[in-house]
């Protein structure tokens, strides 16, 4: 392939290879010509031009054709223009030429092709040699063949393009030879003539004026037996021309001098309107299809013609169907009220279903919001009107006048047409719609409502769908609705219209609850049981009502079942009850009722019954959790008695046949709710139920040929290549649906049966559609009997069969392929659904099963072979034995070798396939290489496009079931593939559609391989896509992307990404619903990895061919992809559009922030502002038009057209957009710093402009949120109001760097204030409000506005909806269900909580700093107006008022939670009447909110009580005074109770034991097992609010009072570190063990006072106080202590591992230890603090239990944590572990008699092995000695001597001593000098002595040093002086004897620190301050011992000199410095105080 690579044809490479790689190679060469032959140099021209006329004559395949002639019209153009006639000549000479054999066909086909393209691409260039080309294409037109035909309208399209209107003079020939084979008998020809006529009409004025009627009629002919191409390609020319003919696009000179007249918007719909009412010409049909359809239109014309219509509109456009609605909407109406669409029932079906889709297709998508509303308007004035004339009729009825109740059948069809649109256009507006309710001068609910009243049950049941979408788009509508509806049913009760309107109405209204989130009122459900009670019993009253009355109650009854079983609870015993007596109760009394009764007493019995069985079916469907064993017992009575009266032909015989209808539906209603319920249930009835199943679906009884329609759906969904189903996944589908082949397909309506419109729409139907009656009871019969089948005894599965055989055996014709289908999907259910005991049988159950399928394996019907492939598939698998697979493989092998026809040959072929497909590659292996060998032989059959499509789908199947064990067959299965892709003829398209899967399959097999360095597979697969994604067809191009996605895959840098995504942007405009879901797909998949270059790509794409004006160029593919969004209604792709734009935002958002914020900007502020100004200008434009002539009234409307918007962004989009901004946010926050910081963002963004950050876009984001959070959508309101509250966490810390103090959010207060009122309104739902809160709450607590009135905006907000709440349970006007308040009032108390629990910290941290001192003293307390600063407890002010009433609310509410949380076996226990905020009816939806809002609650709580100090009565000062008089009493009492106890019942002591008992075990209830999707902060809070309470006194007694609950709780708490990690939870917990402890330690303290008062004696009572009493054993589970040590433990090996000897042995822990970051330094500190107050919990015994634990974890972490830092930090550890070390050595009452000794050894071996840590190693990180000094003095100090007096500790801690004496770090000295004046000023002598000889010689030694080395700096200064004040201590200690020896050492160190007046001028500022210090020093020893120091002074007179001298020049310095009066001057010795002087 390589070497096909080359600007000339390789041709010496061609030769060498074999013929059939030939074509592929100059395939290849054409490829790559195409992309080089821009820049060719002339040098090859000749030789290339040559080449190319070469290949003309080798008879290149399609696709080669289509490259040759694309390359030399290429070459031509930017060429030499010369040879271009001398090969035009050429090939105009191959076109004329008579040789008509096969073999030339593709040498001619490659003539006319670049004929066209030469054409195409020059045009006027090649001048007037046009007629004579053109006359030379007509004659070889109508000699030619199908190809021909086709190839040449092609080109002859071409050369129109081309030429443009100076080919006036051919237009005429073109068109008449072109008209006549518009009727081809080939569709692709149709296609041809169908695209070259619509070429023609842009310039041919006569199609569109004079020959308009023509064209009508000729595509109305072209339409008959069309396909689906055909019926695209005609109704686009039929629509296009007839647009043209409305407002022609030319400029109109022609026309002026023509003198022709334009054609009426009247004329041109009624033209219209003839295909669809007439077809086309009715003598033209054939005899069979005026027998098949009765006259009545060609369904085909009339789809199509549906079709056109909505071509004629979208090509009008938007603008013109806003203007021209009304005319439209009337003439589209007018269609289906016309008697011709409507002569039978299904026929007016099918026309509602065109005139449906028309409206949707035109409404639904060309107009924005604003105008669907308008139109909306004008179809609700549509509905008046007919609805008056109908009212009219039916009250004038003594004039019977016939045609009137003409008008009123018609009339109903109008209405549903209407009605629908109506229905759907609102639910689409959804919120939006909410103005077209609201204004009462368009009166559409009294419109919609009037129709209920309609005589035709279909209008009567479109109008209760319509309201039903109303109140789903509105839900604040549908309680107001059932009311109304409620009330109409009871006032209006003796009409049968109002009973049968409003009972649809109110059941359609129940089935739509279920897309409210919010609900509606409990009440409801029990108002609707009795609305129904009330009809069922008064049924039997009236005659003319009964009915309709026995009806309505079953629908209602049967909708209340969709509200779920928390309704339908309350009711079951009394519909269990009714149900029972609908049906008779024995046997006797069904033969006594069969007597009696006459036609009309049947008919409501049966109707009846069949309501009953209905409503049953509902219950089990939505109520599954109901049914229990005896529930269904209860079912099973009326069921099995429906059972023995399934048939009842006596009755029907004796009554008449119009009881038919009503039996099946009984039928109908019974094999709907068996299929629902387990077969076991009644297995007793299977044979009785199994004879009227196959009776039913075999057409026993029944004459006509019905045929069941689900058949389609049990094949596979590959198959529907095979089967055309893919028409399912078109745009048309809705209509498409009419033309399949099985019984009223497509006819689905209402009326059929009324029970769907409460029931779930399957999904991706917008209304639902339930088939007729005969079908569906056939589908029910099938779908159950695949149920029932796999349940019974292989006898009567043999019997069956057989009986299948013989039925298909005695039917003929028609009837026989009914019966055969209806047998085959009732075999093919029952194969699906898996049979039982897992196999089918034994041999002659599987034989005759085997004689069924494969019978029909040669059945000419299609989709019966593929049903029978797909049964033969299925088989195996369910025999799954290796022989009778064989078997099976072996009868198909042998057919196709000996068949012949293609039917045969079709069948078994697809049964190989499935064979495979469903026994899996290992299964059928060794078949595999007959199987392809056989399948690529027919495969490669060119007479039969039928065979190669079967076959090739078959060989696919194969290749993806064989996975790896294909991968001999490859090769020639790639090369049979490319051979045939090159060949095929492009007409035959499904078997290019099955070359794409076959390519497809083959990539996947091959897989990772294709990553190879050189692959031919992957060469060959890359030629393939490329062959595939030029074909015409667009399921063929869809087939192609998804091969190069799976390319991509496995090989991404193969794939040329340069030329697949513009194609894919291509794509996405598609017409063709598979195609652009293929390219979002592909897109999806390529954005996930290389989002950057597809985005570059695609802008380089749009910037090329912008077609859609400047807008695109700014937004790129994501502007496009958005826009996409507002027309789309497609699930699937919506959803991949979403994912690719999600790829694309995560990887290029952050670095290109003011796109995609521009782009989420221009989406949400297109809600209203710029689209209206474009409408009045056009409305002004079309006033102008009068005065202006035509010619620029033309131009001027094509111009608008280009320049019109498209519509502006629906609600979906824009919520979607605000999604993506909070997906911005959150990029951005984990990218980089500074898009939170605006100091940071402005200084990168000085540095380089193009930086670009979040913070700097902050206006655009708070104005994107509001415009979010104030629009009339509620989804987009809770959208905007999250991106808010995104905002203002994210935002609220951020300086403003202009002015310091301030952030930057406080000027968009007003921003925030005004989004979040809107929320608080009263007509809000209750979700809006709750979120609302949430944000009100984190704006409050969020700290940015420090003013108070710029606060209580928001707050007053909050106030606001506290009233609310407190307004309690029933509030009057209720809308949504119970939980819905339940979840507004939950949120506010939570918003109030969060700003409380703010409030309260900010008024902590006030308090902990010192206070300021306000301005003026004077002024009263309350007035902080005046000062600029804001008194610290400014939001506490805000909070307090309400406290009273919040706190009793927040306890109710923690009560509702606690109680909500139960299990459910004590369900019994909870209130029967709910909770304070909660109805026992809505338990399962509210215990939801309590979820989300009971941590802050709980945090807040605590802290109330705590500041309360629990004695929350009136004495407490703060509530005093903040609260008036009148409302003291109130709070008083209200708080001395919890809600709902008389008062005064409790003591404060009691309610204070509640209290706490509620929030402990609302805590551990839930630290027992947050679940994982817990937000953390429920935790923190929690801990947060555990460690509050147990700040307060009151809360530590009652928990060291019962010590199993702190017990409880620290193993709670211990649980609780094993799963969750953040340290922040860490933390957290140890401060609560923390305080659990302390609570403790102050209990043990007290008993112990107590004891110590009562009686001294009782000593030996005293000692055993605490835990482990006398024995010292700590029980675990009941030990405090324990627990607390279990729980500290894990923390301490989590953060050092090597604590544990378990751990640091186990192979997997790696010694190394790392530095403990901030936060676990300060863990451990924690631990280690509780830790060493544990012993204190003990008794002695105890003591001794734990210490030598303790001690150990002590001395271990000082040891692992004690590391020399460089700035001489002590780490919180290490002081922890001092700290800890001083506690216990000093711990009280442990030493008695007893424990005495083991207290010694335990204390000596702790110094003894802290002296062993700190043996110097080399390996360690250098040891703090400081801290291993500290951790020696602290023994010192506070053991006694006898403990540590002994010699060798003695010897090692004076060793210590001695090194960090020596040590060559000033700042040891300095701390081993300040530890050693501590230990030498011991009180005990006995300890210090030993300590003062042994060192301090040395000491005196390092001293005197250091007048050889001065100090260089402040450290080492430091070090002197704290040596200097050790020996002045040892001065002051000696006896006055031994002073003189003393001073005699300390004098003169201190003068040898004196310096000489000289030096002193030169010395370092360290050097000078030792100077002073010395002098100070001396100055101050003199007068101290007067006597001694004389002494010493006389000894040595050098030192007196010294010292004089150093005092003058002090006296002098200090003279000169008062003159110059300096500033005092502050010492930089860091911790001595100078002693002053005393001169």
């Amino acid at each position: 392939m390589e070497l096909a690579h080359s600007l000339l044809l390789n041709e010496e490479a061609l030769a060498q290879i074999t013929e059939a790689k030939r074509p592929v190679f100059i395939f290849e060469w054409l490829r790559f010509l195409d992309k080089v032959i821009k820049d060719f140099s002339y040098l090859f021209l000749k030789k290339l031009v040559e080449q190319l006329t070469g290949l003309i004559n080798s008879s290149p395949g399609p696709p080669t054709r289509k490259l040759l002639a694309k390359n030399l019209a290429a070459l031509y153009s930017i060429g030499d223009t010369f040879t271009v006639f001398q090969t035009l000549d050429k090939c105009n000479d191959i076109i004329k030429s008579k040789d008509d054999t096969a073999a030339y066909l593709p040498t001619k086909l490659a003539a006319v092709a670049c004929v066209g393209a030469f054409y195409e691409k020059m045009g006027r260039m090649l001048g007037s040699s046009f007629p004579e080309t053109v006359n030379n294409l007509l004659k070889s037109l109508k000699s030619a063949e199908s190809q021909g035909r086709s190839e040449i309208l092609m080109s002859l399209q071409k050369v129109l393009n081309g030429l443009g209107g100076a080919a006036a003079s051919c237009h005429r020939d073109i068109y008449k030879n072109a008209r006549s084979l518009l009727t081809d008998r080939s569709m692709a020809v149709r296609c041809a003539v169908a695209k070259c006529l619509l070429e023609l009409q842009n310039e041919a004025v006569f199609m569109w004026t004079a020959e308009l009627e023509n064209v009508a009629t000729l595509c109305f002919k072209a339409l008959e037996n069309s396909n689906y191409g055909v019926r695209v390609a005609v109704s686009k020319l039929l629509g296009t021309v007839m647009a043209t003919a409305l407002i022609p696009k030319q400029a109109t000179g022609t026309m002026m001098r023509q003198n022709v007249k334009r054609a009426t918007l009247e004329e041109v719909l009624e033209l219209m309107a003839t295909g669809f009412l007439r077809g086309g010409s009715g003598f033209l049909k054939s005899g069979g299809e005026m027998l098949k359809v009765g006259g009545s239109v060609n369904r085909e014309v009339r789809v199509g013609v549906t079709q056109a219509y909505v071509v004629f509109v979208t090509t009008l456009g938007g603008q013109w169907l806003e203007r021209n609605f009304a005319t439209f909407l009337s003439h589209v109406l007018d269609l289906v009220s016309h008697p011709r669409a409507t002569q039978t029932h299904v026929e007016a079906v099918y026309s509602r279903r065109c005139v449906s889709f028309i409206l949707r297709a035109t409404v639904g998508s060309l107009l924005g919001e604003k105008a669907q509303i308008a139109a909306a308007k004008d179809i609700c004035q549509a509905i008046g009107k007919q609805m008056k004339a109908v009212e009219a009729v039916v009250n004038d009825a003594n004039s019977e006048n016939k045609s009137g109740a003409a008008d009123v059948a018609a009339s109903q069809h109008v209405m549903v047409c209407a009605l629908q649109e109506l229905g759907s256009l609102v639910q689409s507006l959804n919120a939006t719609a909410s103005p077209l309710i609201q204004e009462p001068s368009i009166g559409l609910l009294e419109t919609v409502t009037s129709v209920l009243l309609h005589p035709s049950m279909a209008a009567r049941l479109a109008a209760a769908w319509c309201l039903r979408c109303v109140a789903v788009a509105l839900p604040f509508q549908l309680t107001p609705f059932l009311d109304r509806c409620a009330e109409r049913l009871n006032n209006l009760k003796t009409s049968p219209e109002a009973v049968s309107g409003y009972s649809f109405a109110m059941a359609a209204l129940l089935g739509g609850v279920h897309q409210c989130p919010l609900g509606i009122p409990h009440a409801k459900g029990k108002m609707v049981v009795s609305i129904a009670e009330d009809l069922l019993r008064t049924a039997a009253q009236n005659s003319r009502l009964s009915l309709q009355r026995t009806q309505a109650g079953w629908l209602l009854l049967g909708a209340l079942m969709t509200l779920g079983p928390s309704v339908v609870r309350y009711h079951l015993p009394k519909m269990l009850l009714l149900w029972r007596n609908v049906f008779p109760r024995s046997l006797k009394e069904l033969e006594a009722e069969k007597a009696r009764g006459d036609s009309f007493t049947w008919q409501v019995t049966l109707e009846g019954r069949a309501g009953a069985l209905c409503a049953m079916r509902s219950f089990v469907a939505h109520c599954p959790e109901l049914l229990t064993e005896d529930v269904i017992r209860k079912l099973m009575t009326p069921i099995e008695c429906a059972m023995t009266m399934m048939s009842i032909p006596s009755v029907i015989k004796a009554h008449g046949a119009h009881l038919k209808a009503s039996a099946a539906m009984v039928r109908l209603r019974l094999y709907d709710i068996l299929a629902l319920l387990p077969p076991k249930t009644y297995e007793g009835s299977f044979n009785a139920l199994l004879r009227e199943l196959v009776a039913e679906f075999t057409l026993t009884d029944n004459s006509a040929n019905t045929t069941t329609s689900l058949l389609r759906s049990l094949c596979h969904y590959d198959d529907s290549v095979l089967l055309g189903s893919w028409l399912q996944e078109t745009d048309h589908k809705s209509i498409e649906d009419q033309l399949q082949p099985n019984s009223a397909s497509g006819s689905g309506a209402l009326e059929h049966d009324p029970s769907s419109i409460y029931l779930r729409i399957p999904a991706g139907e917008a209304v639902p559609g339930p088939l007729p009656l005969g079908v569906s009871v056939i589908d029910a019969s099938v779908a159950l009997f695949g149920v029932v089948f796999p349940h019974v005894s292989y006898k009567h599965r043999l019997q069956m069969l057989d009986h299948f055989a013989e039925c298909v055996k005695q039917a003929k014709g028609v009837r026989q392929q009914a019966v055969q289908l209806n047998i085959f999907t009732a075999v093919l259910s029952a194969l699906k659904v898996k049979l039982a005991n897992s196999t089918l049988g034994p041999e002659e159950v599987r034989k005759s099963a085997l004689t069924l399928v494969m019978g029909a394996l040669d059945n000419p019907n299609p989709i019966l072979r593929c049903a029978a492939g797909e049964a033969l598939g299925r088989m195996a698998q369910v025999v799954g034995e290796a022989s009778f697979i064989a078997r099976m493989a072996q009868y198909s092998f042998d057919k196709l070798k000996s068949a012949r026809d293609v039917v045969s040959r079709t069948g078994h072929s697809l049964a190989l396939g499935c064979l495979h497909r469903y026994v899996g590659g290992i299964g059928s292996g060794q078949h595999l290489k007959t199987s392809v060998s056989i399948l690529l032989a027919l495969a490669q059959d060119g007479t039969s496009p039928e065979v190669q499509t079967w076959s090739l789908h078959s060989l696919a199947l194969i290749v993806d079931s064989s996975g790896p064990m294909y991968r001999g067959y490859v090769e020639p299965t790639l090369s049979l593939v490319l051979t045939l892709l090159l060949t095929v003829p492009p007409s035959h398209t499904e078997v290019h559609q099955c070359l794409g899967r076959c390519l497809g399959a083959i990539i996947t097999t091959v897989g990772p391989e294709l990553q190879a360095t050189i692959s031919t597979i992957r060469s060959s697969c890359l030629v393939g896509c490329a062959i595939t994604q030029d074909h015409s067809d667009s399921l063929v191009q869809a087939a192609a992307i998804s091969c190069l996605q799976q390319l991509h895959m496995f090989a991404p840098r193969h794939v040329n990404l340069s030329s697949l995504v513009p194609s894919l942007c291509v794509h996405l405009c598609s017409s063709h619903l598979l195609l652009r879901r293929a390219a979002v797909a592909c897109l999806r998949q390529l954005a996930q990895r290389e989002a950057a270059e597809v985005c570059e790509y695609a802008m380089i794409c749009l910037w090329k061919d912008s077609l859609e004006s400047s807008t695109i160029r700014e937004t790129g593919l994501e502007g496009v992809l958005f826009g996409m969004l507002d027309r789309e209604t497609d699930r699937k792709l919506c959803s991949d559009i979403h994912d690719t734009l999600g790829h694309m935002l995560s990887s290029l958002a952050v670095e290109n922030l003011s796109h995609w914020l521009m782009l989420c900007k221009d989406v949400l502020a297109a809600s209203s502002g710029n689209f209206v100004c474009l409408t009045c200008t056009l409305d002004e434009e079309s006033e102008k038009k009068d005065e202006m002539d035509d010619d620029t009234m033309f131009t001027t409307l094509g111009e608008e057209d280009k320049s019109k918007p498209s519509v502006a962004p629906r609600w979906a989009t824009r919520v979607f957009a605000a999604d993506c901004l909070c997906r911005v946010i959150m990029l951005c926050e984990n990218a980089n710093k500074a898009h939170f910081d605006l100091a940071l963002a402005r200084s990168a963004r000085l540095k380089n402009p193009k930086n670009d950050f979040l913070v700097l876009h902050l206006s655009d984001l708070i104005r994107m949120a509001f415009m979010a959070a104030t629009d009339h959508s509620n989804q987009l309101r809770m959208a905007g109001l999250q991106a808010l509250e995104d905002i203002i966490k994210k935002f609220a810390l951020v300086p403003e760097p202009e002015f310091p103090g301030h952030v930057i959010l406080e000027q968009y207060q007003a921003n925030v204030g005004a989004a979040l009122r809107p929320a608080f309104s009263q007509d809000t739902p209750s979700d809006i409000t709750a979120k609302a809160c949430q944000v009100c709450s984190a704006w409050i607590g969020s700290g940015v506005v420090s003013d108070l009135n710029d606060l209580r905006r928001v707050h007053n907000l909050l106030v606001s909806s506290l009233d609310k709440v407190q307004a309690g349970k029933g509030s009057s006007s209720q809308l949504y269900r119970e939980s819905a308040t339940t979840m507004e009032k939950l949120a506010v108390l939570k918003a109030w909580a969060e700003v409380y629990v703010v409030a309260m910290k900010i008024k902590k941290e006030a308090e902990t700093k010192p206070k300021h001192v306000l301005k003026s003293t004077e002024e009263d307390e309350d007035d902080f107006g005046t000062v600029d600063e804001l008194p610290p407890d400014s939001l506490i002010t805000l909070v307090q008022p309400e406290l009273p009433a919040l706190s009793r609310l927040w306890l109710a509410a923690l009560k509702d939670y606690a109680l909500l949380t139960l299990p459910a076996e004590f369900a019994t226990q909870l209130p029967p009447d709910g909770g304070a905020f909660y109805t026992p009816e809505t338990i399962d939806t509210a215990r939801l909110h309590y979820r989300n809002s009971w941590a802050p609650i709980l945090h807040a709580v605590a802290l109330w009580l705590n500041s309360t100090g629990f004695n929350a009565s009136e004495s407490t000062e703060e509530t005093a005074a903040a609260m008036p008089n009148s409302q003291k009493r109130a709070t008083a009492i209200m708080l001395n109770q919890t809600p709902g106890t008389p008062p005064a019942a409790k003591s404060l002591p009691e309610i204070n034991k509640d209290r706490m008992h509620l929030i402990l075990g609302v805590s551990i209830q839930f630290l027992c097992s947050p679940r994982p999707e817990e937000p953390v902060e429920h935790v923190t809070s929690c801990l947060q609010a555990l460690h509050t309470l147990l700040d307060s006194p009151c809360a530590r007694i009652h928990i060291a009072e019962d010590q199993l609950l702190g017990v409880e709780l620290l193993s709670v708490l211990h649980r609780l570190l094993l799963t969750w990690d953040p340290p922040s939870v860490q933390l957290l917990v140890t401060g609560v063990v923390q305080q659990i402890v302390r609570a403790a330690q102050d209990y043990l303290q007290e008993k112990r006072n107590t004891l110590n008062e009562d009686d001294i004696e009782e000593k030996e009572n005293h000692l055993a106080l605490g835990e482990g009493g006398e024995t010292g054993g700590l029980v675990p589970g009941k030990s405090l202590v324990f627990a607390a040590m279990e729980l500290l433990m894990f923390i301490l090996v989590r953060h050092m591992p090597h604590l544990s000897s378990k751990v640091s042995d186990s192979p997997s822990h790696i010694a190394a230890k790392s530095h403990l970051s901030e936060e676990s330094a300060r863990l451990v500190a924690a631990t280690v603090t509780i830790l060493s107050d544990l012993p204190s919990l003990c008794s002695p015994a105890g003591c001794m239990t734990v210490l030598p634990t303790i001690l150990f974890l002590i001395t271990r972490v000082l040891k692992e944590t004690a590391v020399k830092s460089t700035d001489n930090q002590v780490p919180p550890p290490v002081s922890a572990a001092l700290q800890g070390i001083k506690t216990i050595v000093t711990l009280p009452r442990v030493k008695t008699d007893e424990t005495q000794k083991q207290w010694t050894g335990l204390i000596r071996s702790t110094l003894a092995s802290i002296l062993e840590y700190s043996q110097p190693e080399a390996s360690k990180p250098i040891l703090d000695e400081v801290s291993i000094l500290t951790a020696i003095a602290l023994f010192l100090w506070s053991a006694s001597t006898e403990i540590i007096g002994v010699q060798s500790l003695q010897n090692g801690c004076m060793n210590r001593f001695k090194s960090a004496l020596n040590s060559c770090d000033p700042w040891v000295q300095a701390k081993c000098y300040q530890l050693l004046l501590s230990v030498f000023q011991h009180t005990n002598r006995a300890l210090s002595t030993p300590y003062i000889h042994s060192l301090a010689p040395i000491m005196v030694e390092k001293l005197k040093a250091v007048e050889r080395s001065r100090p260089n700096n402040n450290l080492e200064l430091l070090a002197v002086q704290e040596g200097i004040k050790v020996l002045e201590t040892l001065v002051a200690l000696g006896e006055e004897q031994n002073r003189v020896q003393l001073l005699a050492l300390l004098v003169p160190t201190l003068i040898s620190y004196l310096l000489n007046e000289n030096a002193f001028a030169s010395a370092s500022t360290a050097s000078k301050d030792l100077h002073e210090f010395a002098l100070q020093n001396l100055m101050h020893i003199g007068p101290l011992y007067p006597h001694a120091f004389k002494t010493v002074m006389g000894a040595a007179p050098e030192l007196k000199t010294r010292l004089e001298t150093a005092v003058r020049a002090s006296q002098a310095s200090k003279a000169k410095a008062a003159a110059r009066q300096p500033p005092p001057t502050v010492h930089s010795t860091p911790t001595i105080k100078l002693k002053t002087s005393f001169f």
